[in-house]
């Protein structure tokens, strides 16, 4: 979805995802900025160190900034930044307080998003983004790709036969493989 709205030039595409697990990393490595969100009280440093929060923040929020705790875990953040290695050219995570309940703080996130659009735009940042974001999508067609191939190619006598060779140890896995892909010329 992202790359057919990228596609068809929207210029700014939100993804909303609901932790930061895995799938959500690999979703940040999709986009141009990623904008964590954090509530007082989230948890300790220890924990998002190992959520690799401090990897994928661009910026942070601190929602529901009328809360009791968000002293704390403003401070919390600015402390992880300050061990962290900031691999953004200098460009060091803002915090934003928000309130999402009333909108406050929204207009000043928006503001501190474009900031950083401008900045990964002139450091050459944005575009380096985008190169290695289109080299990982063609890698992962290729691979879909090859391992559909792959499907393909074991199947029939010759495929038996390699088969029936490893397994009764006349031939080892490597140089079976070999052979399918001389078969299919690769």
């Amino acid at each position: 979805a992202i790359r057919l709205l990228d596609a068809i030039g929207r210029l700014w595409v939100l993804v909303e995802t609901v932790g930061v697990g895995q799938v959500e990393v690999e979703i940040a490595g999709k986009a141009d900025t990623t904008v964590v969100v954090v509530n007082p009280g989230w948890g300790d440093s220890v924990q998002a160190n190992k959520a690799g929060l401090m990897e994928i923040a661009d910026v942070f929020v601190i929602n529901k900034a009328d809360r009791k705790g968000v002293d704390e875990t403003r401070r919390d953040l600015e402390q992880m930044l300050d061990l962290s290695d900031l691999p953004h050219e200098a460009w060091r995570p803002p915090i934003v307080p928000t309130i999402g309940s009333t909108g406050e703080g929204v207009e000043a996130l928006w503001d501190v998003v474009q900031q950083h659009r401008a900045h990964i735009s002139s450091t050459g940042e944005l575009d380096r983004r985008r190169r290695f974001r289109l080299r990982e999508e063609l890698r992962e067609i290729v691979a879909r790709r090859l391992e559909q191939k792959a499907r393909e190619i074991c199947t029939g006598d010759r495929w038996d036969q390699l088969q029936d060779g490893v397994i009764e140890r006349s031939l080892d896995p490597w140089s079976a493989a070999d052979e399918m892909l001389k078969a299919v010329g690769a």
